[in-house]
């Protein structure tokens, strides 16, 4: 199977879904799915490791037409989050031209390690959910990156080893608050998780696309654009930490669980490099190469 992917239907833990080049169908409503199909997007991957063979046979039969019924949503169709992650890290600066539109100055790669931040549960939305600018912000801007899920636990993982603990990929918004990622009144001047942890904050999808289907994750064009307007453009390969090195960071702090979020970085091309904000009635539309495009629409808070 050259591409498939699995969605969620209805609500976070609802019934799965194959999307198909040519549409998609509900796991099960496959002859052959048996317990798989009453299973969420969430409980597959947490059981990645013994069920991805089977998922990939599903999604073969699927697409020769083994299956109940018509085709149930089309690629372009509205679905929810795709999965609930147990864990969601961020890394920062993570990309030369977006640290430098920044003004951020790094240290040489030799004498540093990915800073990672973590961002709340609650911040996460779909598609088509609205990214609600909250009343204590002015400076709300955008970051595409390319959403890493973990498939396989893990503790002091090598680089060399790091794919194999990845289940698959989604895209990410990584809505952030300029002005409250920045602090004065205490001697510590950033607060990541302030600026970045807001409800809505988060947007995931569209759907969940297992590795086998991406070619080469380093090599993934990431893209962003409001209301039609091109902001981002640039690919996964100009990372500082790629991920294999991300993942073998965070895997030597803590044990990387089944259904983690790491959100890899993002491009330059955000809107505070411009003097540009999000304001209410904006769309933004997030892609990335193989995986989708998730949009989102803003709203003013009340």
């Amino acid at each position: 199977m050259s591409w498939y992917a699995l969605a969620t239907l209805e609500h976070a833990d609802g019934p799965a879904a194959l999307v198909l080049p040519e549409g998609a169908v509900l796991l099960s409503a496959l002859p052959y799915a048996g317990e798989v199909g009453s299973l969420s997007v969430t409980d597959i991957i947490r059981r990645w490791t013994d069920l991805e063979a089977r998922i990939d046979r599903l999604a073969v039969a699927a697409d020769n037409g083994a299956r109940r019924g018509n085709v149930t949503l089309t690629k372009a169709s509205r679905t929810a989050v795709p999965f609930q992650p147990f864990r969601i890290f961020g890394a920062a600066s993570n990309y030369i031209e977006h640290a430098a539109e920044m003004e951020t100055k790094l240290a040489a790669k030799v004498d540093s390690t990915p800073f990672v931040f973590m961002k709340s549960q609650s911040s996460i939305i779909g598609p088509d959910e609205p990214v609600v600018l909250p009343p204590e912000s002015q400076k709300v801007d955008w970051e595409v990156e390319l959403g890493v899920v973990i498939g396989k636990a893990g503790r002091r993982i090598p680089e060399a080893r790091a794919l194999d603990h990845v289940a698959g990929y989604v895209v990410v918004n990584d809505i952030s608050a300029r002005d409250l990622t920045r602090r004065t009144d205490f001697p510590f001047s950033h607060d990541w998780f302030r600026g970045k942890s807001f409800d809505s904050f988060t947007p995931v999808g569209p759907w969940f696309v297992p590795k086998s289907c991406v070619p080469d994750l380093h090599r993934l064009r990431l893209t962003l654009s409001v209301n039609g307007e091109m902001m981002q453009d640039g690919t996964s390969g100009d990372m500082i930490f790629n991920t294999f090195e991300q993942i073998a960071y965070l895997s030597r702090l803590l044990e990387l669980r089944p259904t983690d979020l790491l959100a890899t970085g993002t491009p330059a091309g955000v809107g505070m490099a411009r003097g540009i904000f999000l304001k209410p009635g904006d769309r933004m539309v997030a892609g990335i190469e193989h995986v989708g495009e998730i949009a989102n629409p803003v709203i003013a808070e009340g």
